[in-house]
């Protein structure tokens, strides 16, 4: 009896001790590449900077069992995975990397970090007053497992921190709440996923709701996050925002945010820094030893959140 095929975007040495009862093949279709055995892949793990794959790519894989991401979002393939196939996402792949980066742009923009560069280009020494994260009040919403982390990388600054999810539960609000919470706010993190729930949730009014000066950071997904809103915002002067996501992305050459006032723009690197990979392969490795072992997989999506 033949082992079970499995298409991986990386070498199966990567993997360091692949487990055995498998057998592997390093498989790009994002990069064009669809061999004969397209017919025989039962487990498939898609590269994390995914290209366009082929439309017909699900169509030729008629043993396909399982599509494992090394996202944490899956809404970019959610609707190409047949039913029947199950979907598990890369949940606690980039908790270190995503937490990092929403610190930097925390830090970054509380303490003036991007004016500084910019007298820095100019060649010219401007003392400015920083407000800095101490004794501030950060909401993070949606605390799931990055939110955790994020929170963890926070506390030695000494600032306060209140929680937010989808549905409440000891010591966490619920997302029903925000309008309430967001007033007493001084920085507020998004790391909700992608979803039809959270698409557009921070419109004109819920930002209206945020208090003079406070700051926004986005490491979600950028259309959680009204653009057109935000931009009116930034013109006036009354919030701050600094966000790894936008809406579209990549953000066109001559989208309003390039020029919007008091943002900082990362390109959607959150989860993609040197702490990724070791994550990435462990759990691909422990999925793959469950999938052998015909155990059932962990990560596995099958609703909206």
């Amino acid at each position: 009896m033949t082992d079970p095929l499995v298409w991986l975007p990386f070498p199966p040495a990567d993997l360091g001790d692949p487990p055995g009862g498998l057998r592997y093949e390093l498989v790009r279709p994002d990069r064009g590449e669809l061999p004969e055995s397209a017919a025989e892949v039962e487990l498939f793990v898609p590269a994390y900077q995914l290209g366009p794959m082929p439309p017909d790519l699900f169509a030729r894989m008629p043993r396909l069992r399982v599509v494992q991401t090394m996202t944490a979002g899956v809404d970019h393939l959610r609707a190409s995975v047949p039913a029947g196939v199950l979907l598990c996402n890369g949940r606690g792949i980039h908790d270190t990397a995503t937490a990092e980066q929403a610190l930097t742009l925390v830090l970054a923009s509380l303490n003036r970090l991007q004016e500084f560069g910019h007298a820095q280009d100019r060649g010219t020494w401007e003392p400015r007053w920083r407000r800095g994260l101490a004794d501030r009040n950060v909401l993070i919403v949606g605390h799931g497992q990055i939110g955790s982390a994020i929170e963890r990388r926070l506390l030695p600054f000494e600032c306060e921190v209140t929680r937010v999810a989808r549905s409440a539960r000891p010591g966490v609000h619920a997302v029903a709440d925000l309008p309430d919470l967001l007033p007493s706010a001084d920085v507020v993190v998004l790391i909700l996923p992608g979803t039809a729930q959270t698409r557009g949730l921070f419109d004109a009014a819920m930002l209206a709701r945020m208090k003079d000066g406070a700051l926004l950071v986005n490491v979600a997904r950028g259309n959680v996050v009204v653009s057109a809103d935000l931009c009116a915002e930034l013109e006036s002067g009354r919030l701050y925002a600094a966000v790894d996501v936008t809406d579209p992305e990549p953000l066109p050459a001559d989208d309003p945010l390039w020029k919007a006032p008091q943002l900082l723009i990362t390109p959607h690197v959150g989860g993609a820094s040197a702490a990724m990979w070791p994550r990435a392969h462990r759990l691909v490795r422990e999925q793959l030893a469950r999938y052998a072992a015909g155990e059932p997989l962990v990560n596995q999506m099958t609703g909206d959140y």
